[in-house]
């Protein structure tokens, strides 16, 4: 199978190749260290039963894959990623954590996965579907290969709400991020392309409208950290009577264990 399903995720994939041995650090600078807690918090969010079977897309160096084992002991995680930079990266941290035996990463594009329908408890993505070509067919695989309640967990960078925390942000995003990611980098555009992906992607209402259109029910969100990230969470249906259990689902999304 190919790592790529559209060919206009061709430059995204060589960026992020390009910049795969300082991803992790620049993810520790610029976040100042939350992006740690905002992978914990969302791989708490699926309320995986156990032992579990979890699939991390756009899984990068695996940092959520990493995350998914420490929370969940017996669980089985398979993690994919367009970027075989990334992933060679990722492989050799689930490795020297000594859980190559729990964790596997595979090179595949978000939008054709790899993997059977029905197998899997929970399917999450971490700040890579602003990434993906066709983001509604991506969607709709992570609908497929979940089981009957599995759940879907989106977490997503998006605009404060409050103007005055909004105005500094978006001043940090636009002017300091880029400049800071150019020189720990050495990508002449990498961390100009993250401010810009952000302002084209749409808001938590219009992402939690995608997961319905593509199957999941009981969609809802959670703003973090002044509303600069969402956890968005939904649910494959069981099949009638989904929607009458829908606010019921929607009341439990959100018990997160720190």
């Amino acid at each position: 199978m190919s790592n790529i399903a559209d060919e206009r995720g061709v430059p995204v994939e060589q960026m992020f190749s390009a910049i795969a041995s300082r991803y992790d650090l620049l993810n520790r600078v610029l976040s100042a260290g939350r992006d740690r807690v905002w992978r914990r918090r969302a791989i708490a969010a699926t309320l995986l039963p156990p032992p579990g079977r979890l699939l991390d897309v756009c899984t990068g160096t695996a940092d959520m894959a990493l995350e998914a084992a420490r929370q969940f002991p017996g669980a089985d995680i398979l993690g994919v990623d367009f970027s075989p930079a990334m992933i060679a990266l990722g492989q050799g941290k689930v490795a020297r954590a000594g859980l190559a035996g729990r964790i596997r990463l595979q090179v595949a594009p978000a939008e054709a996965l790899p993997v059977p329908g029905s197998g899997f408890d929970a399917a999450t993505i971490a700040f890579g579907l602003r990434n993906v070509p066709d983001r509604a067919r991506a969607l709709r695989e992570m609908h497929r290969v979940l089981r009957p309640g599995g759940r879907a967990v989106i977490l997503e960078f998006t605009t404060p709400p409050g103007r005055v925390f909004r105005r500094l942000y978006l001043w940090y995003f636009h002017r300091v991020l880029p400049r800071i990611g150019r020189l720990v980098s050495g990508h002449a555009t990498a961390y100009s392309y993250l401010p810009a992906s952000v302002a084209d992607f749409p808001p938590p209402e219009g992402l939690s409208a995608w997961m319905r259109e593509a199957g999941f029910t009981g969609v809802d969100y959670r703003l973090l950290t002044g509303g600069i990230v969402a956890i968005h969470v939904g649910v494959k249906g069981q099949g009638s009577g989904d929607e009458s259990r829908s606010r019921k689902i929607r009341n439990s999304n959100f018990e997160i264990r720190a």
